[in-house]
């Protein structure tokens, strides 16, 4: 099992996850976060942490592709080890629905 980052992260980018993880497995993109699957150690710290509710287990139903894009944006994102202000209309976008397709940035973030 691992955990994932899914859909309710982007635009918010709340970071209180990555300060609770001991493996440092959290990769930073321009507005959102990822969690690198095959170094989650399946503690589940991050998940309560998360105010936006963006990170699941990958055992729940649908979340195959989440695990895969976790996995792909973890690999050319860099790491983050540090908390972060989140993005400045995070509390509005917390809960917008489509936001993968309306929303996502490839680009990196700045990473630590």
């Amino acid at each position: 099992m691992t955990y994932v980052v899914t859909e309710n992260c982007i635009a918010c980018k709340y970071t209180d996850c990555v300060e609770v993880c001991p493996v440092d497995c959290f990769y930073e993109g321009a507005n959102m976060l990822v969690i690198h699957p095959d170094e989650c150690i399946d503690c589940g710290v991050c998940e309560p942490e998360c105010p936006a509710d963006a990170i699941r287990p990958d055992t729940e139903p649908g979340m195959e592709q989440w695990v895969e894009f976790n996995r792909k944006y973890a690999v050319v994102w860099p790491n983050i080890v540090s908390k972060r202000d989140p993005l400045p209309d995070a509390e509005a976008m917390d809960g917008v629905p489509d936001k993968l397709r309306t929303h996502f940035v490839e680009a990196p973030g700045e990473g630590d």
